[in-house]
């Protein structure tokens, strides 16, 4: 038996499936295609989460294409974080090319054009459905691990959310938590202090300025009504095939903080809301996390904690997680541990730290007879990987380099007119583009803030009527009192007077008078 036989033979009995699979291309022998020696992927493995690496250029994101293209057509619906644009050309069915002829014919099987459904999605200013969540939802202890906060910074957004919960005060959006914050240390310092201990001004400052970070990155627009269903990522259209959820963040890329706060949102939404399901012979979801390294490039150690229990625990959900990035050590070691299926594209060794890098990104696959892993990393051509996946027993298949298909839809983005198209043709979007602005906790403070202030105001009318008043008093007794030494003044008898009036007086007069006249 020639050695390309014995390799045929290797990798046929390596990636042989006795359930569903996706098809990801042939297997290569130093520079040459093998026809039908077909790396595939098991669906049951799928939840078992991924890596898709390489450098610029490469061809990670058709790589991403053909994934999403193959799970929709077995009817698993796809989440794809759409950085740089690219992706929205899934709805539209590829023009075709020679080359990608030729390049089907080396692999096994021939090309067929199509297209997908997909939804735009959106958590900034650009078209599509947009995706929400209310602080509530986040949860005092999510909230805090975002904003990376401290130990006593933490147990006050407990004790606000807490407070909150008693006094029936929703937090819907970011402007709801400035309230509430500007509230516990003014207005309602006292009632605060009373009910649940001192509040540290210096605290909640510190606080309100991480808050207003994420405001200015663009959570203003994430943080409201109406939520988002994360079941209504898991639809398919009316011919079976899972729909592909496109979302738009190619204006996101200098907001990190804001695309880690949405990331870690919608994860530990769908963990929360997704029953156990174990290990089922198919996915319920496939999320691709393009430019994995803005997740994790501004993380705090307890952000990094919560995404590693996360990536740990949701595939019993069904979930699979698969990370898009150029080197496989932008993923942390302990997140790169969990990722069962391996795409590396090529590497290039510019300088002494390229070549290192490489020599630790071959050590993440299994060693080969038929490759030097290191070697043959910087030769990869574009449209080529090396692939490694888990067989239907868990167990890592043997390292192919693989030539990939071509995906089946465009390789390039919707025009304007087309991508409205889309837009308007989706259930979703009149679903969730509605603005909403209930009643919540910026509204009700401020009214109770309103009624408090009222109250002072009437309190200390009060009191200066009272004031008033004891002075108009006292001005009217002492008036009483000057009228009543007056009167007492004037009644009192002048003793001169008395004498001249008295009746001896008197009749001593006459007396004298009598006798003058006689």
């Amino acid at each position: 038996m020639s050695q390309q036989e014995e390799f045929f033979q290797y990798i046929s009995d390596g990636y042989q499936t006795k359930g569903d699979a996706i098809e990801l291309g042939a297997a290569m022998l130093g520079e040459k295609t093998i026809t039908n020696a077909l790396v595939k992927v098991p669906l049951k493995t799928l939840n078992r989460h991924g890596l898709i690496a390489g450098a610029t250029g490469t061809g990670k994101t058709k790589t991403l294409q053909v994934l999403a293209e193959n799970l929709s057509e077995k009817g698993i619906p796809v989440l794809l974080m759409d950085i740089k644009g690219d992706l929205s050309g899934l709805a539209k069915a590829s023009p075709g090319h020679p080359k990608i002829d030729e390049r089907h014919q080396k692999i096994g099987f021939p090309f067929e054009a199509k297209k997908f459904p997909i939804e735009v999605l959106t958590i900034s200013e650009q078209d599509g459905t947009r995706l929400r969540a209310t602080i509530s939802e986040f949860g005092p202890v999510l909230l805090s691990r975002i904003l990376d906060l401290t130990e006593t910074q933490s147990g006050i957004v407990a004790i606000i959310f807490k407070y909150c919960d008693d006094h029936k005060l929703p937090l819907l959006d970011i402007k709801d938590f400035k309230k509430i914050l500007q509230y516990v240390t003014n207005e309602g310092k006292e009632e605060i202090k009373a009910e649940y201990g001192r509040i540290s001004t210096a605290s909640t400052g510190a606080i309100l300025r991480k808050i207003i970070e994420i405001e200015q990155q663009g959570g203003d627009l994430f943080f409201g009504e109406k939520s988002f269903d994360v079941e209504d990522l898991t639809r398919v259209d009316e011919n079976g095939r899972g729909i592909i959820s496109v979302l738009r963040l190619t204006d996101i890329q200098d907001k990190p903080k804001l695309f880690s706060t949405f990331m870690l949102q919608l994860l530990a939404e769908v963990y929360e809301t997704f029953p156990e399901q174990g290990d089922s012979e198919r996915p319920e979801l496939i999320i691709f996390i393009d430019e994995a390294h803005l997740v994790f490039d501004q993380a705090s150690k307890a952000l990094l904690n919560q995404i590693e229990s996360i990536v740990k625990l949701i595939r019993s959900k069904g979930i699979g997680l698969y990370f898009v990035t150029q080197n496989p050590k932008d993923v942390p070691e302990d997140i790169l541990a969990q990722l069962g299926l391996k795409v590396q594209h090529a590497l290039r060794a510019f300088t002494a730290k390229d070549r290192k890098a490489i020599k630790l990104a071959a050590e993440n696959y299994p060693d080969s007879e038929y490759y030097d892993t290191k070697e043959v990393l910087t030769q990869l051509g574009i449209g080529e990987a090396f692939v490694s996946v888990l067989n239907e027993k868990g167990i890592p298949t043997p390292l192919a380099r693989t030539m990939l298909r071509a995906p089946m839809s465009r390789m390039d983005v919707l025009t304007d007119k087309e991508l409205k198209n889309v837009i308007n043709n989706s259930r979703l979007f009149y679903k969730y583009n509605e603005n909403l602005d209930r009643e919540s906790a910026y509204e009700l403070l401020n009214s109770k803030i309103q009624k408090i202030n009222l109250a002072e105001e009437k309190a200390i009318q009060d009191a200066k009527n009272k004031k008033e008043k004891e002075r108009l008093a006292k001005e009217k007794e002492k008036e009483s009192r000057r009228r009543t030494s007056s009167r007492s003044r004037s009644t009192r008898q002048d003793p001169l007077v008395k004498v001249l009036t008295s009746a001896t007086f008197i009749r001593a007069v006459f007396g004298i008078l009598k006798k003058v006249i006689k």
